[in-house]
């Protein structure tokens, strides 16, 4: 057999040890295929960062031999980078209906839209690409169309779970297909690489039915205004918040772009086939207190969400205050807690009373707890687990959940390159890898200069220094010096930092202050040196120099 299909790996880009920024890749033999494109947050562990995404690098490097990605579900983790890395991967994007719906949207704000070969595959379909025969199979997840693909090749067949649960009733979209997963085993897996998000949760996740039922009795007991935050991509829950709302005499409105993007793909897929379209945002203000249902952006405490701002009455259209209630509808996804209590507490301060899963049935997770996890090891029955999506603490509970199953387990980290075939299943080498900063409409690197000098900026200040002098380079009046975040305007200590400056710079040697690059970097050693004296603190420096 010849290397063009004599072996597998495995080789996370990113999702692996973190929660986001899912990237996968497979290899057999010298093709390669991947699964998911995602992006992640910043969060209270990089304040300067509003997303992240992984580096396609290394597989940028080898995209001739990249046969496709495969998206398993439309959530922003998993989906969400496509629009700004495709450009690096150059290949067909595979997808079901609402996935692609969703990407669309994306792809046409990116003008991309002409550009990516964008294939529909139907849920549970089957495609090949060579030398991969691929296979989704239906999970419950809270999205619809939650797809595990099934990786079949010359050597042997994988198991990528992607997310999802095991709910008896998701409402919207299907359960997760128990006889698949079960004829799977039969046929045999080398390994199962899975979901690890809820690995630590005791029991079973729960049904959304049970939502409902709770959302509904919720929502008629309230009187003035009712908003709901949730996670946008729970087509289920938009479902049963508008039913509920629709039982208790209420009209709903949509608050926010994602949703408003979200409620189109649903719609154009076929789903929320009994809801009424929800009113617009200037609809909202003609409607009775008592007769409106908000459903808002915002649940992780995002700044410039929707609920960000009506909480700091910012929002142009949407106010809410005494009398009103904020039902959170969601949970708190790690490295968020600040920004929600932020966010929670502007509310409250405003007189708005709060509600959250702490004590109402008004959310459920859709990723799977342990009983759940038990469940699914006993339908594929794999001799190896390989845990994802989750931090370490999720990742080494998981692998011990498999191990006390009777199953072997490997623990990864992203750029690890995992062996599945032949022989045994063990990491072998190491891929590049790295994170990268979605900056307007630019991609930078985590760990480059622009993003060194932000993390500087925002934590030590920044200070800028304007000297003209002349030809011989003899200062011409006093240097001008703005210092943002570390001194206000007038501070006369800004006058005296100038001035040690200027004296600093006359006594530099006559060559260097002739050349306009040594001066300028003696001039800005000279203004660190000063502000440091003064600070205890390293800003960042820079000197604009004029020579007249």
């Amino acid at each position: 057999m010849t290397r063009a299909n004599s072996d597998l790996a495995f080789v996370p880009l990113g999702g692996t040890g973190e929660i986001g920024m899912n990237l996968n890749l497979y290899r057999c033999g010298e093709a390669w295929l991947a699964v998911d494109c995602g992006i992640g947050f910043g969060g209270a562990a990089n304040p300067e960062v509003d997303i992240m995404l992984p580096d396609p690098a290394f597989i940028a490097e080898r995209r001739d031999r990249l046969v496709g990605l495969v998206l398993t579900h439309a959530h922003e983790d998993h989906l969400g980078g496509v629009a700004h890395l495709w450009r690096s991967l150059r290949c067909p994007v595979f997808a079901t209906p609402f996935a692609a719906s969703v990407l669309r949207r994306k792809l046409g704000e990116a003008q991309l839209i002409s550009e990516v070969p964008l294939r529909v595959i139907p849920p549970g379909g089957s495609f090949t690409l060579e030398p991969f025969r691929l296979q989704f199979i239906n999970m419950a997840h809270s999205i619809p169309e939650a797809q595990a693909l099934v990786i079949r090749t010359h050597v042997g067949t994988v198991l990528h779970t992607g997310d999802w649960k095991l709910d008896p009733d998701p409402l919207v979209g299907g359960r997760t297909d128990e006889a698949a997963l079960a004829k799977l085993g039969e046929e045999g897996v080398l390994a199962m690489i899975c979901d690890s998000t809820n690995a630590l949760v005791e029991g079973h996740s729960g049904s959304e039915a049970d939502v409902r039922e709770a959302m509904t009795a919720l929502v008629r007991s309230l009187r003035g205004r009712v908003a709901v935050t949730c996670f946008a991509s729970n087509v289920a829950r938009l479902e049963t918040i508008a039913l509920a709302a629709q039982a208790a005499g209420r009209t709903v409105a949509l608050v926010g772009r994602s949703l408003r993007n979200i409620d189109a793909a649903a719609r154009e897929c076929g789903y929320l086939k009994e809801v009424p379209p929800f009113a617009t945002e200037d609809e909202a203000a003609d409607i009775p207190d008592d007769n409106l249902l908000l459903i808002v952006t915002g649940s992780q405490g995002e700044p410039r969400s929707a609920l960000a701002r009506i909480a700091l009455d910012q929002h142009p259209r949407i106010e809410l205050g005494e009398g009103d209630t904020v039902v959170f509808s969601s949970r708190v996804i790690p490295g968020n807690e600040r920004a929600i209590i932020t966010v929670q507490d502007n509310l409250v301060r405003r007189g708005v009373r709060l509600m959250t899963d702490a004590d109402h049935m008004i959310h459920v997770s859709g990723h799977p707890a342990r009983d759940e996890l038990r469940r699914l090891y006993r339908l594929v029955r794999p001799p190896v687990a390989v845990p994802v999506h989750g931090e370490w603490r999720h990742l080494t509970a998981h692998a011990e959940l498999a191990q006390a199953a009777g199953i072997g387990s490997v623990l990864l980290e992203d750029g690890d390159i995992l062996n599945l075939a032949p022989g045994r299943v063990e990491v072998v080498d190491s891929a590049p890898v790295g994170r990268l900063v979605l900056d307007g409409n630019r991609l930078v690197p985590m760990t480059g200069g622009v993003m060194g000098a932000r993390r500087r900026m925002l934590f030590n200040g920044v200070a800028i220094a304007s000297i003209a002098v002349d030809e011989a380079g003899r200062l011409r009046g006093r240097p001008r010096l703005t210092a943002p975040g570390l001194f206000e305007t007038e501070d006369p200590e800004m006058l005296r930092i100038a001035d040690e400056m200027a004296e600093s710079v006359a006594d530099l040697p006559a060559p260097i202050r002739r050349d306009d690059a040594t001066l300028q970097e003696a001039a800005k050693t000279a203004l660190r040196r000063a502000l440091g004296k003064r600070l205890q603190k390293r800003p960042l420096v820079d000197v604009l120099l004029l020579r007249i």
